[in-house]
């Protein structure tokens, strides 16, 4: 077990506590695996009737995958050669698929940063979830940012949001509140966060079996209370712009309008990788199509190639190793980007017998 993964019973519940706040509880290989070792211990156990994943800080949830560690690994070795990196991402993608099934309901409390790998360890699937956000959440896929990808299941939860929204926060990476989080479908429920404390005594004090109906009961106090959505007053000239065909005819879109909104999501498509944009916006495309099971496959693909080709690990170095916020992307613009680049992302790597998460 993972000294960052801390677990107790109470009544019926299991409890995960995230216990690495000084990097924001970002995944390590050795949390994704005492991660799955617990749930899997509790899915089997009749004595768990529910299991509630929160974090020994206000701070956040988890602010995603170590990425000091992905570059690291990708230094070290042969691009995308690292054993290790491979097993970090096979390992966490069958992590989010075990919690999209989870067959017990699955309480994601989602206070503070809520970010990439943070959001595959609290979207469980809708018949089991209960996603619990504050006025301290901020949530995002923010992988572009990177020079990686929305992955952990984003191909899928993403492209179900309601019209353009998947790709809007896909292909910004830009962070929402609780409000907006509520209003796409990526939280449930709203309570403030000097309220966390009395949910937690409720949590304790609740039998498992009825977790789901007092967390509810207690959450309809606040109801309403999370403000208003954002992206609900902005809906409109979301789908507008985001429903271009490309990213350079989305960007070329938002150009044209002056709003403060529309620039804002220009503002940010500029500095994200050109090809990891476009990557994207096919991958969204491709798992509106796909299973949970096949979207992390794919997503599996993606991220040997993406190593391969060095995008994520430059977007690593200019953001948390040199600080320079000043990455040289590859291709620099869009307009070096052709299809077959992208095309390229989604070739096969191993054949269907032999995928790392062929089993799902």
């Amino acid at each position: 077990m993972s000294q960052y993964v801390q677990t107790r019973v109470a009544n019926g519940t299991g409890m995960i506590t995230l216990d690495r706040p000084k990097a924001l509880n970002s995944l390590s290989l050795d949390m994704v695996r005492a991660l799955t070792a617990v749930l899997l211990a509790w899915r089997d156990d009749p004595a768990i009737a529910a299991v509630v994943i929160g974090s020994s800080s206000e701070k956040a949830l988890c602010a995603g995958g170590d990425i000091r560690f992905f570059y690291e690994c990708g230094q070290a070795t042969p691009p995308g050669g690292s054993a290790l990196l491979e097993d970090f991402f096979t390992e966490e993608y069958a992590l989010n698929h075990l919690i999209h099934f989870y067959p017990k309901p699955y309480i994601a409390l989602m206070d503070g940063v809520v970010m990439g790998g943070g959001m595959g360890i609290a979207q469980a699937g809708p018949d089991c979830r209960v996603r619990i956000v504050t006025e301290k959440t901020k949530m995002a896929m923010p992988e572009v940012n990177i020079g990686l990808f929305p992955d952990v299941g984003g191909s899928y939860f993403l492209s179900r949001l309601p019209g353009q929204l998947g790709n809007y926060l896909g292909l910004t990476g830009l962070t929402i509140g609780a409000a907006d989080a509520l209003y796409v479908g990526l939280a449930d429920l709203f309570v403030p966060q000097a309220q966390m404390g009395a949910l937690t005594a409720l949590i304790d004090a609740s039998p498992g079996q009825q977790l789901r109906a007092a967390i509810a009961q207690f959450a309809a106090g606040f109801a309403g209370s999370a403000g208003a959505s954002t992206l609900e007053a902005q809906r409109a000239v979301i789908d507008h712009h985001f429903s271009a065909g490309s990213v350079a005819a989305i960007m070329d879109s938002l150009a044209g309008e002056s709003g403060q909104f529309a620039q804002r999501a220009l503002g940010a498509m500029q500095q994200r990788s050109p090809l990891m944009m476009c990557v994207t916006h096919a991958l969204l495309a491709r798992g509106a199509r796909l299973d949970v099971a096949d979207c992390l496959r794919m997503e599996r693909t993606l991220v040997r190639h993406n190593f391969e080709h060095g995008e994520v690990l430059e977007g690593v170095r200019a953001l948390v190793i040199d600080k320079d916020n000043a990455p040289v992307w590859n291709p620099p613009r869009l307009d070096q980007i052709s299809g077959d680049m992208v095309e390229r992302f989604f070739r096969q790597v191993w054949p269907a017998h032999a995928h790392p998460l062929r089993d799902l």
